[in-house]
C-alpha cells in the first residue's frame, strides 16, 4: 500500500513545492501580451502557439529533461552545474569565469525572487474587481491588500511552514483542475485555437510582425517563469516525481493558455483574460475562484521564498556569501531552514516593487530580464558541461536552447527602459554582496599572518616538552592545518596556554552537496590531534554532535576573530559585512559556554 501511494506523495509535494510560480503565470501572461499587441485571431493564435513551444522548449527540454540530468547526489541548481563544470577545468582562469557566471545567476534568481511573489500577489488581488459592487475598487487599495498579504505571508516564516506545507499539493491540484476545467470550456466553444499546437503559426507570427513580435517575446516568456524552480529544487524531491508532476502541469497550462486564446477569439475587448473568462463561464464559483488563484500565489511566493533560503544556505556553506544567521524551524527535518536578514531584505523589495508600479501589467516591464538571465547562462553551462564529457549530441541541443534563451533575452533588454532596469538593480545587490565577500575574503586571508605547519612543528614540539600544561582537551578551529593561523600562535606561545590533549578542528566542503563525516587524521605530534569534518554545501550540520560522535569531550574552543583595520571605503565596507554577521563558530553551533575568541588585527 505505501509503495503505492509514494509516487502520488512525490507527486503531490512536487506540485505544491515547484509549480506554484510557473502554475499561476496564466493569471497575467496572455492579459500582458496583448497589452502590446491587437487580439486579431492571426495575432492570437501566433502567440498561443509561441506559448506552448516555449514551455516545450524551455522547460521541457532545457530543464525537465536536459538539466536534470546533471547532478549531484541528485542535487540540482545553478551552484551544482558551477561545481559539476569548475571540477572538469584545470585553467585557473577558466574557474574564475565559471565562478562569475554562477554568481551571475544566483544573482539574477534572487533579483527574481522579489519580483515573482510582487507580480503573482498583485495579479491575483486585482481579479477582485469582477465581482459585482467592487468595479470601481481603487488601485490604492487593491495594492494595499496584496502588501497585506505580502506582509502576513513574510511575517510567518520564522516559525516554520512544515505544517501548513502539506495543504500546497492538494490545492494546486485544485488550482490546476479549475485551469483545465474552463480552459476546455473554452475550447469547446472556438475549437480553431487547437491551430495553435502547430508551430508554423508562431513562427509566421515573429515573421510577420518584425520589431513588434520581437518586443512580444519580452512578455510571452512569461509563461515559463518558474521553470527553472524543476531543476534547482530535485535536490528536495527527486527527479522523477517532478517530471511527472509536469508532465500533468503542462496538459493543464496548455488547455488553460488555449482556452484563453478561444475566450479571447469570441471577446477581443477582454482584458483581464483568465478572470473574465471565469466569470463569463462559472459565474457562481468565481469568487472560491478568485481565493483559490489567491491561494495560489502565496504557494508560489513560498516557494520561492524557501528557494532564497536554500541558495543562501548554499552560498554560505561554499563560502561566497557571509555567514547570516540561520535558525532551525523544524526537529525533524534540518533542511527547514529561517534565514532573517534575507527574509525581511525580500519582504521590504518586494513592498518597495509593489508601490513603486502598483499594476501587475507595469510590473511585467521588470519581469523576464532576471528569468531569461538565468536560464541562458544556464544552457552555457550545460553546453560547456556536455562539450567536457564528450557528449555531442546533448552539447548540439544545449546550443539549441541557448539560441533560444538568448532570443529571449534579447527582447528583454527592451523592457530596461520601462522597468526592467529594477530587475538589474535588485541582482546587483546580491551580486555585489558576493563578489565584495568573496574577494574581502581572499585579501583578508592574504593578510593574515600564517606559520608553515613544518616550522609551527618545531616550536610545539619544544614548547609542549617543558611548557606546564592544563589538564583537558582543548580545540583550536581553523581552515587549513597546513597553514597555522596566528592566532594558535600568539595563544600556546606567547600566552603559554597549553593543553595536555590539543586538537585542531578543521571543516572541509565537499564538491558534492550531501554527506558528513568526522575524523581523526593522523596525529602531528605527541599532544597534537587533527579532527576533520567533511561536509556536503547542502548539508545543515551539527558540530557539537559530530565532536560528540568521534569522543571528543574538550574543555574549551578557541577561534580567531579578525579586527580589521583599513581606510578604503570598499574595505570598510566588507568590515561591516563581517562585523554584523556572526561569526563562523555561530553559524556551526559550536557550544557558546566553551568558546573563546581571540582577535588579530589586520589592515587591509
Amino acid at each position: 500500500m505505501t509503495d503505492r501511494q509514494t509516487p502520488i506523495k512525490g507527486i503531490l509535494s512536487a506540485l505544491g513545492l515547484v509549480f506554484g510560480d510557473i502554475g499561476t503565470s496564466p493569471i497575467y501572461t496572455l492579459t500582458v501580451v496583448f497589452l502590446i499587441l491587437r487580439p486579431t485571431p492571426e495575432n492570437i493564435i501566433g502567440v498561443l502557439s509561441l506559448i506552448v513551444w516555449t514551455l516545450v522548449s524551455l522547460v521541457t527540454i532545457q530543464y525537465a529533461w536536459i538539466a536534470m540530468n546533471l547532478s549531484r547526489r541528485g542535487e540540482g541548481g545553478t551552484i551544482v552545474l558551477k561545481e559539476i563544470l569548475s571540477s572538469g577545468l584545470k585553467s585557473r582562469r577558466s574557474i574564475i569565469f565559471v565562478s562569475i557566471l554562477s554568481f551571475i545567476g544566483i544573482s539574477l534568481l534572487m533579483g527574481d525572487g522579489v519580483i515573482t511573489p510582487a507580480i503573482s500577489i498583485l495579479s491575483a488581488v486585482e481579479g477582485a474587481v469582477l465581482i459585482p459592487g467592487l468595479e470601481h475598487l481603487p488601485k490604492s487599495v487593491i495594492v494595499i491588500v496584496a502588501m497585506v498579504i505580502a506582509v502576513m505571508l513574510f511575517a510567518i516564516q520564522s516559525k516554520g511552514t512544515e505544517k501548513v506545507a502539506g495543504a500546497f499539493g492538494p490545492i494546486m491540484v485544485v488550482w490546476f483542475g479549475s485551469l483545465i476545467a474552463v480552459g476546455i470550456t473554452a475550447i469547446t466553444e472556438a475549437p480553431e485555437v487547437l491551430r495553435a499546437l502547430n508551430p508554423y503559426y508562431g513562427m509566421r507570427f515573429l515573421l510577420d510582425n518584425g520589431a513588434r513580435g520581437f518586443i512580444a517575446l519580452g512578455e510571452i516568456i512569461l509563461c515559463a517563469t518558474g521553470g527553472e524552480a524543476l531543476y534547482a529544487d530535485m535536490g528536495h524531491l527527486g527527479a522523477k516525481p517532478i517530471r511527472q508532476a509536469w508532465s500533468a502541469v503542462f496538459v493543464a497550462l496548455v488547455l488553460n493558455y488555449l482556452g484563453q486564446g478561444a475566450f479571447l477569439l469570441r471577446h477581443p475587448e477582454a482584458k483581464n483574460i483568465l478572470f473574465e473568462m471565469v466569470f463569463y463561464y462559472a459565474r457562481l464559483t468565481y469568487v472560491p475562484f478568485l481565493l483559490l488563484s489567491i491561494t495560489a500565489t502565496i504557494i508560489a511566493s513560498q516557494a520561492m521564498i524557501s528557494g532564497m533560503f536554500s541558495i543562501v544556505y548554499q552560498g554560505i556553506n561554499t563560502r561566497v556569501m557571509p555567514m547570516f544567521k540561520v535558525d532551525y524551524t523544524s526537529y525533524e527535518r534540518r533542511s527547514q531552514i529561517y534565514i532573517g536578514s534575507v527574509n525581511w531584505f525580500l519582504l521590504l523589495a518586494v513592498l518597495f516593487v509593489m508601490l513603486e508600479f502598483r499594476e501587475s501589467s507595469r510590473l511585467a516591464a521588470a519581469y523576464g530580464l532576471a528569468v531569461t538571465g538565468t536560464m541562458t547562462l544556464t544552457a552555457i553551462m550545460m553546453v560547456w558541461i556536455f562539450y567536457q564529457k564528450k557528449k555531442p549530441s546533448f552539447a548540439l541541443m544545449a546550443v539549441a536552447i541557448t539560441m533560444i534563451d538568448m532570443l529571449y533575452l534579447g527582447a528583454n533588454f527592451t523592457k530596461i527602459p520601462h522597468g526592467g532596469y529594477w530587475s538589474l538593480i535588485l541582482a546587483s545587490i546580491p551580486f555585489m554582496t558576493i563578489v565584495l565577500y568573496t574577494q574581502g575574503q581572499k585579501k583578508l586571508y592574504r593578510m593574515m599572518d600564517f606559520m608553515p605547519l613544518a616550522d609551527f612543528l618545531i616550536k610545539f614540539n619544544r614548547v609542549y616538552a617543558t611548557t606546564e600544561k592544563i589538564k583537558g582537551t582543548v580545540l583550536f578551529l581553523l581552515k587549513d592545518v597546513r597553514e597555522i593561523p596566528f592566532y594558535i600562535t600568539q595563544t600556546m606561545f606567547y600566552h603559554g596556554i597549553l593543553y595536555e590533549d590539543n586538537i585542531f578542528v578543521s571543516l572541509i566542503k565537499r564538491d558534492d552537496p550531501y554527506g558528513i563525516t568526522g575524523f581523526f587524521r593522523p596525529d602531528l605530534a605527541p599532544g597534537l590531534r587533527v579532527f576533520e569534518i567533511q561536509m556536503g554545501y547542502m548539508e545543515v550540520i551539527d558540530v557539537e554532535e559530530i565532536l560528540r560522535e568521534g569522543g571528543i569531550d574538550e574543555r574549551v574552543v578557541f577561534y580567531g576573530l579578525e579586527d580589521i583595520s583599513t581606510k578604503n571605503l570598499i574595505w570598510k565596507t566588507f568590515s561591516v559585512i563581517k562585523r554584523l554577521t556572526p561569526p563562523f563558530i555561530q553559524f556551526y553551533k559550536f557550544p557558546p559556554k566553551k568558546l573563546h575568541g581571540v582577535m588579530t588585527k589586520v589592515g587591509l
